[in-house]
């Protein structure tokens, strides 16, 4: 009888873990404060411009928060993440990722202040510290390959500290030539990434892609966007610059028919890496057309700053933090959403006011809704998600 009323009762599955995982990794909070940070920012400034809210700024001011704001906070989740990869060692969590966060949400504060000497100091210092840190990791794994990612977050910070000297009148530089010189180190990161994981990313999530390289294209290629730093640095305009960002272009375009963007069309994950790399050698033959005083310069920033930066950002922020957080590597109909928003906001910002100039105000408006609605969404969707452990405990 005993035998029979003995019954022996299965293990529980162990509960999910619960609890507050935001300071895990690095991507975590920069992505969140990012795209946060873009929903609001951007809208902003749109409305600034067309008169409609007080306290217009200069151009110079968007610029900086663009690229030094919310795409330098998404390079270095990013990095932090992905160089722990690298290098097998660990990158800053916790409260030094919290520390660093906060220095981060000091710079955004102090930026809309006219305390000039503390913005500088606490916007060059982030990137520093965080290429410090990465720096840290990468030597103690023996990842001497990937040094170079430190040295562009040093070049970015020099960038910065120049933009915000110019605007405070302490130096004779123009602010245009040192946001120019900030983009273009960008660029190259995006040119690097993008030549390694956008033919990786095709080939294993669309099977039958046969994503391509060819040494010397890829040589040709990071070489022609080096030549247009220099150029830049230097404040050489006309037809040298026209010749060297034209060669650039096809360069660019010719990397990405190798990787045949059409064999990704029914995998949104993928297809939407390609859709933002075509902006980048749509930026190249723009800058050359401004070269030549053909197109307005505005044309060929924003074909930069909102389509390749907006798009490649916002496809790499739902693909890395998916497979970071133990989601299925799939974009759904949020993602597509996403992705559709920002291109259509650098669509109206980079083709209306070339074909329609009397409509530009109009479209800066509307592309900054757009373009903020779609990082909007990201915050909503991905802001849980990037709070909570992964199902498995691990911190991503």
């Amino acid at each position: 009888m005993s035998i029979l009323l003995h019954i022996e009762e299965l293990p529980h599955a162990p509960a999910p873990p619960s609890g507050w995982a935001l300071w895990a990794l690095g991507f975590r909070p920069f992505y969140l404060l990012a795209s946060v940070y873009a929903a609001l920012a951007i809208p902003l400034w749109a409305l600034q411009y067309a008169g409609l809210l007080p306290g217009v700024r200069s151009p110079a001011w968007h610029a900086h928060e663009m690229l030094f704001g919310t795409t330098l906070a998404i390079i270095v989740g990013f990095l932090f993440t992905a160089g722990r990869n690298w290098s097998g060692q660990p990158t800053p969590t916790g409260r030094a990722l919290m520390a660093l966060a906060a220095l981060w949400v000091a710079g955004r504060v102090l930026a809309y202040t006219p305390w000039m000497p503390a913005t500088l100091v606490v916007n060059v210092a982030f990137p520093l510290l965080a290429a410090l840190a990465l720096f840290r990791a990468l030597r103690a794994g023996g990842n001497s390959r990937n040094y170079f990612f430190a040295a562009v977050l040093v070049g970015l910070a020099l960038a910065q500290g120049l933009v915000l000297a110019s605007l405070a009148g302490w130096v004779d530089l123009s602010a245009s030539r040192a946001l120019q010189t900030g983009l273009d180190g960008v660029l190259f990161v995006m040119a690097v990434m993008g030549g390694r994981v956008i033919p990786m990313f095709s080939n294993n999530g669309a099977p039958g892609t046969d994503a391509q390289r060819r040494p010397w294209l890829e040589k040709a290629a990071l070489g022609s966007v080096l030549a247009l730093v220099l150029l830049d640095a230097a404040g050489l305009q006309g037809v040298a610059l026209a010749l060297v960002a034209a060669l650039a272009a096809v360069a660019h375009g010719l990397r990405l028919a190798l990787w045949h963007p059409w064999r990704t069309r029914r995998v949104p994950l993928v297809w939407v890496l390609h859709l933002a790399y075509a902006w980048i050698p749509l930026h190249l033959l723009l800058r050359a057309m401004v070269a030549l005083e053909w197109v307005p310069a505005s044309a060929a920033t924003h074909a930069l700053t909102a389509g390749a930066i907006g798009l490649l950002t916002i496809g790499m922020m739902t693909r890395t933090a998916r497979g970071h957080l133990g989601h299925t590597l799939r974009a759904e109909r949020p993602e597509v959403a996403m992705y559709a928003l920002v291109t259509a906001g650098a669509l109206v910002r980079v083709a209306v006011p070339l074909v329609l100039p009397s409509l530009s105000t109009l479209a800066i408006v509307v592309s900054g809704v757009l373009w903020a609605a779609g990082f909007g969404l990201y915050a909503w969707r991905y802001g849980p998600w990037l709070c909570r452990p992964r199902p498995d405990g691990k911190p991503g």
